[in-house]
Order: structure tokens, then C-alpha cells, then sequence
């Protein structure tokens, strides 16, 4: 069975990009890498793309009179790669209806959040001032509505009393790592199919347990 080939949207550092090539190293998982772009030239998620063998190439947004033009070298890159599946990991560019129509229900991202709360920037802060007991991260397909779509799966996070923005990303990012792939496999394996508003997983239980915080 051939592999998902995946498109890799970055503008930074790439931890997730690199939790994503080590999991298509792996002879068992059911997708490769194909290409990584970064709309920002010189990111570190080039380098460790390039460091892997993996295709990797600058579009720089600046450099395109319109969002209309940037997206579209975005798919004529894409397509030049033959991608199945474009993957946000911290593309911090807000994608149009009509990109996301030349790709359609072939684009996810991971939110830093237990969506849908807190969609958009800040999010660790947010939680932290609401005086959330949990945060966590999503990976949801895309919609033209930001942070929004159909959500595939959630991880888990408890908010401690000493917690700050930056230690509770720390601990956020560290299950983003776990999640990204964890739904890339699903994709991959057809386990996923959308129900309206709702991303269904075949083959999988919703955990018994519950989890209290403040633990009494």
C-alpha cells in the first residue's frame, strides 16, 4: 500500500516538523515526508528538513503582491511533490477559502489549546488567566473560520498553581509531539471520516477514566 505523502507548512523552529520525520522514519507508519515549506526564509525547520533528505524550500509571503499569489506557488509547490496531505506545524499564515477548497478536507492543524477554547494566539496565558484546571492541544482539520474545523483527536494537560505560559507550553508542546503523528496515522489508514462537524475514528474507545484537578 503506498504511503501518505505529506506537505509540510512551517514559519519557525519545526518541533513538531521533526516529531512528524521521525515518525515517517519508521518502517511501520503509513506516511513519508514529500516536502516542507516555510513561508519565512532561514527557520530552523528548513535545516532539520534538508538534515533528513527531505525537500525543503522558502516561499516567502512578502514576496507575492497577494495572498491569492502566495497560495497559489503554495499548491503549485505541493503539487510539483505530489502531496496527499498538507500538515500546518506552526505556518503562521492564515490560509484562504479558496486554498483550502484546492485542498479539500486535505489540510490539518495542531492548535496549542483544548479547542474550542482559546482559538488564536496567546493561548497558554489565556489558560492560565482563566484560571483553567486543564489545558492540552488539538489536531483538527482546517476551515476558513481560524482554529475551527472537524477535531481528530485532543491531548491532556493539568494547569498547576505555579504554572507559567512558558512551563505550561513546555508541557503542552511535549503531547503535541505525541498527538501530530497519532492522527497522521489515522488519516493514513482511512481510520477517519467526517461526520458534519464531527471527525469520527474508527477503531478506537474514548478513555474510562476521569481526571480531577485539584485532586481531592
Amino acid at each position: 500500500m503506498a504511503r501518505l505523502r505529506l506537505g509540510v507548512l512551517i514559519s519557525g523552529r519545526g518541533s513538531n516538523l521533526q516529531a512528524l520525520i521521525d515518525s515517517c522514519r519508521r518502517p511501520d507508519f503509513p506516511a513519508e515526508m514529500a516536502c516542507v515549506i516555510s513561508n519565512v526564509p532561514g527557520v530552523q525547520g528548513l535545516e532539520r528538513a534538508r538534515q533528513a533528505g527531505v525537500p525543503a524550500v522558502a516561499i516567502p509571503h512578502k514576496a507575492y503582491p497577494s495572498r491569492e499569489s502566495f497560495e497559489a506557488e503554495l499548491t503549485r509547490m505541493l503539487r510539483a511533490h505530489d502531496v496527499d496531505l498538507v500538515c500546518n506545524a506552526g505556518f503562521m499564515r492564515i490560509l484562504t477559502a479558496a486554498f483550502l477548497a484546492d485542498w479539500p478536507d486535505r489540510v490539518i492543524n495542531i492548535h496549542p489549546s483544548l479547542l474550542p477554547a482559546f482559538p488564536g494566539l496567546r493561548t497558554h496565558e489565556q489558560a492560565i488567566e482563566m484560571g483553567c484546571r486543564f489545558s492540552g492541544c488539538t489536531v483538527h482539520f482546517s476551515r476558513e473560520v481560524v482554529d475551527a474545523g472537524p477535531i481528530i483527536v485532543q491531548a491532556v494537560v493539568p494547569v498547576r498553581p505555579d504554572d507559567t505560559p512558558d512551563t505550561l507550553a513546555e508541557r503542552v508542546l511535549a503531547e503535541e509531539h505525541r498527538i501530530y503523528p497519532l492522527a497522521v496515522r489515522w488519516l493514513a489508514e482511512g481510520r477517519v471520516r467526517l461526520d458534519g462537524p464531527r471527525a469520527i475514528v474508527e477503531g478506537v474507545e474514548a478513555p474510562s477514566g476521569v481526571l480531577i484537578n485539584p485532586a481531592g
